[in-house]
């Protein structure tokens, strides 16, 4: 994941709701596996198991915000430790076989949460955060962003 990748990551992540989160944390999760898959390509087996350990630990995020109060996470909890596992089988053996499998099953779930999301019209989670204004400017071949500072005191409040 590049530099540009994050800072677009952080700015969604500091407008987004609920909904939109997860969406976001999937999002994240399929860039490292797109790094994987590049890096297995061009044989950089350093990158490559670099990947796939975030897509694990972005997994280990997913596992870890589940809500075990409703059956649906036991049924997810299952999918992704096994899914966590099929990454770890496929950073020691270097073949794309389960990559694919696990990409198709989160892709899967990745379509579901996004419909969700779509009737999702809670606030934002960060409500102090800075706004962000598309289309003011453009700079040479892209759209710039502009961040208003209205107060210095955004975020989350403590």
């Amino acid at each position: 994941m590049n530099h540009e990748q994050i800072q677009g990551f952080t700015r969604r992540l500091s407008q987004c709701n609920r909904g939109e989160m997860i969406i976001i944390v999937y999002d994240i999760l399929f860039t490292y596996l797109a790094d994987a898959r590049k890096a297995l390509e061009e044989n950089d087996r350093d990158s490559y198991k670099y990947a796939l350990r975030k897509a694990q630990d972005t997994l280990s995020e997913l596992i870890g915000a589940l809500d075990f109060h409703y059956d649906l996470s036991k049924n997810l909890y299952s999918l992704y430790v096994f899914c966590r596992n099929e990454l770890a089988k496929v950073m020691y053996e270097g073949k794309s076989d389960r990559l694919d499998t696990t990409e198709d099953i989160l892709k899967h779930l990745y379509a579901g949460f996004k419909e969700a999301a779509k009737q999702d019209t809670s606030e934002p989670l960060m409500s102090n955060a800075q706004q962000v204004y598309a289309g003011m400017t453009y700079g040479k071949g892209q759209l710039t962003e502009n961040y208003m500072e209205i107060d210095t005191h955004r975020g989350f409040f403590a």
